[in-house]
């Protein structure tokens, strides 16, 4: 992800909020050998192994470049893409740029290959999320969203990066996720770009309420559990 968000008290803010700062790295789910399509319980991740990925229209690197990622991202987290399918040495991958929802070729040989059997799934009109593993439940948590002039986006997403706040009484709460989201009514926020977070919260009276710029607040201590769990590329399905 290009910019790290969380909420201060009813928003979104960049990786330079002092507030922020880089977390310890994140579990990193066994390495992939076998093919996309021999891996149907699993999200594949693909992280970036070269200081630049380009992303094209089709799996062709003559076909329009769609993008060009830096690797590792501004805050020093290692550039990570949630993998969609597998063709040949190629890897269609959604791509944390706007639009939401974009998806891109990358070269097989750019990145390396892992898994992760956890999912998240936030249902908006319920303000719950709910974490899996292996078809399991493992959190069932109720989330604060976005309001109705800056609604949490819908859509499917990934976790980019963690930051862990220096002061985890603060506005972020203890640790905050930086998804593969925007922002669709902002394109700016703070200095960033509108990048929707997922974080704790000093506020925990907000949660099961409207209230952030699309950002997603958890309770401190459900998102200290995730810590240890959830590896970046983790996929994000919003639904209202």
């Amino acid at each position: 992800m290009v910019v790290a968000t969380a909420t201060v008290a009813a928003g979104c803010a960049t990786a330079a909020d002092p507030l922020l700062a880089p977390a310890p790295p994140p579990p990193v789910g066994p390495t992939v050998e076998l093919t996309i399509a021999e891996q149907p319980r699993v999200t594949v991740v693909a992280t970036a192994e070269v200081s630049e990925v380009s992303a094209y229209r089709d799996p062709d690197a003559s076909s329009p470049r769609l993008a060009a990622l830096a690797n590792p991202i501004p805050t020093g987290s290692p550039l990570v893409f949630q993998v969609l399918e597998q063709r040949d040495e190629w890897l269609r991958v959604l791509l944390p740029v706007r639009p939401n929802g974009s998806s891109g070729w990358i070269s097989l040989g750019d990145v390396s290959l892992a898994s992760t059997p956890y999912r998240i799934e936030i249902d908006t009109s319920d303000h719950r999320m709910v974490v899996w593993e292996d078809g399991q439940v493992v959190v069932d948590a109720v989330i604060a969203i976005g309001t109705g002039d800056t609604p949490t986006p819908l859509g499917d997403f990934y976790l980019t990066e963690l930051l862990q706040p220096p002061d985890p009484t603060g506005p972020y709460g203890s640790f905050a996720y930086g998804l593969s989201g925007f922002s669709e009514t902002l394109t700016e926020f703070r200095g960033g770009d509108g990048v929707i977070g997922l974080h704790g919260t000093n506020e925990p009276e907000s949660l099961g309420t409207d209230v952030s710029h699309g950002c997603v607040r958890i309770e401190n201590e459900v998102i200290e559990s995730l810590v240890p769990l959830l590896p970046l590329g983790t996929p994000v399905e919003i639904r209202a």
